[in-house]
């Protein structure tokens, strides 16, 4: 057990070749499941679907076997969101043929997407593209991760509930349109959860979605840790730190 444990320690943490690409793998596995629950939200449930969901079920069962056991902290493992999240989406992918509706809470996986430290520093360290604009993407992966389970709180409270909320496509209308404050009023969410889950989405969501907005299409800054404040945000072109004014060396291409 522990040489097995070892092995795991090495692919979810570890710097080699085989741990970058493992994880990797998992990160577009979950890519693959956020887009088969998306595409299987909007079709009617059959074999195939439920096939699906047990193959998914099983790889996530097998992965937070994995990250229990290698963790230093088994009390509170299961504490963590990540966690919380895949013992959610298990356990919906499960009952998916009982509770179809609820089902589509499966999206919390999304929640997982780009958050693990070692994901972030193999895409930083293989992908030249995503070093230099890591900021943007990890700020669009995040708005797109929170429309995607709004969307996805909408649809599933009110799927058979609200008459206006017929698939998918209607909860995102909903969803993008109150954010956006625009508001055409042609899909309103009736009765009391409808009414208070609008409530949050006007408070609590607008003005989440307008600080992810201003992160994607603020100036572009570049990660470079001022060796005398530790400020690690600065102009592509900074020679001098804008914070305490000691020099910095930037790494640049020339151009």
């Amino acid at each position: 057990m522990t040489r097995l444990n070892s092995t795991l320690h090495l692919l979810y943490k570890g710097r080699s070749r085989l741990s970058t690409r493992f994880r990797l793998g998992l990160l577009a596995f979950d890519l693959f499941t956020i887009g088969f629950f998306v595409i299987a939200s909007m079709i009617p449930a059959g074999p195939w679907i439920w096939a699906v969901d047990f193959v998914i079920a099983v790889v996530l069962t097998v992965d937070l076997t994995a990250r229990f056991s290698i963790a230093r902290n088994k009390l509170s493992f299961f504490v963590d969101p990540i966690a919380i999240a895949d013992v959610v989406v298990i356990g919906t992918l499960i009952a998916a043929t009982f509770i179809e509706n609820w089902a589509f809470l499966r999206v919390l996986r999304a929640l997982r997407l780009l958050r693990s430290y070692h994901v972030l520093r193999d895409l930083r360290q293989h992908f030249r593209f995503f070093a230099n604009n890591e900021q943007v993407i990890v700020s669009t992966v995040n708005l797109f991760v929170f429309i995607f389970f709004v969307t996805a709180l909408v649809y599933v409270l009110e799927v058979n509930v609200d008459p206006q909320i017929n698939s998918y496509i209607d909860a995102l209308y909903f969803t993008v349109t109150t954010l956006t404050t625009t508001g055409f009023g042609d899909i309103t969410l009736d009765g009391e959860v409808g009414r208070l889950l609008s409530v949050a989405i006007m408070v609590v969501g607008v003005a989440l979605f307008l600080r992810l907005v201003q992160t994607i299409f603020r100036p572009h800054k570049v990660r470079h840790p001022c060796p005398t404040c530790g400020l690690n945000r600065h102009d592509p072109d900074a020679v001098h730190c804008k914070h305490c004014g000691a020099i910095i060396r930037i790494e640049t291409e020339g151009e």
